[in-house]
């Protein structure tokens, strides 16, 4: 399990360093691709597999599955961190999540998520207050 936010910076050729805490889960190898609200999801090989099971098993008559995984798997790339613990952000995925030098690596239970600074703390702001104010159970049964 992936928790808590973390604060690395890109350097100047596309390579982030993955939080200490999250590198031996990653070590053996990750797929890196987009996630939503323009942020970039990381999962540890296996996982990925797991994740995206449903779309192997959907019908390929189902427009929405093709093209959720058009757009995932043409995004996705293969890295193996290296002694220090970097991957490289292929430039496409830097791009669409509009990373720059300062970004923000989050736990989020079975990936980890990077995001720009900027679009992390506005989206974060937002989120709080909303997380906040739950009066009502979010998934029944659990909580």
């Amino acid at each position: 399990m992936f928790l808590g936010t973390h604060s690395p910076r890109l350097d100047d050729k596309g390579r982030l360093a993955l939080p200490a805490k999250f590198r031996p889960d990653l070590e053996g190898g990750l797929v890196i691709c987009k996630g939503q609200e323009r942020c970039l999801y990381v999962f540890p090989t296996a996982q990925f597999a797991t994740f995206t099971q449903g779309l192997a098993d959907a019908p390929i008559t189902d427009a929405r599955a093709r093209h959720y995984g058009r757009t995932l798997f043409a995004s996705a790339s293969n890295e193996i961190p290296d002694a220090q613990g970097r991957i490289t952000v292929p430039p496409p995925l830097r791009s669409y999540a509009g990373l720059s030098k300062d970004c923000v690596v989050i736990g989020a239970n079975n990936r980890v998520e990077i995001w720009d600074a900027q679009a992390w703390q506005q989206w974060s702001e937002q989120a709080d207050e909303a997380f906040a104010q739950v009066a009502e159970e979010v998934l029944p049964g659990i909580f």
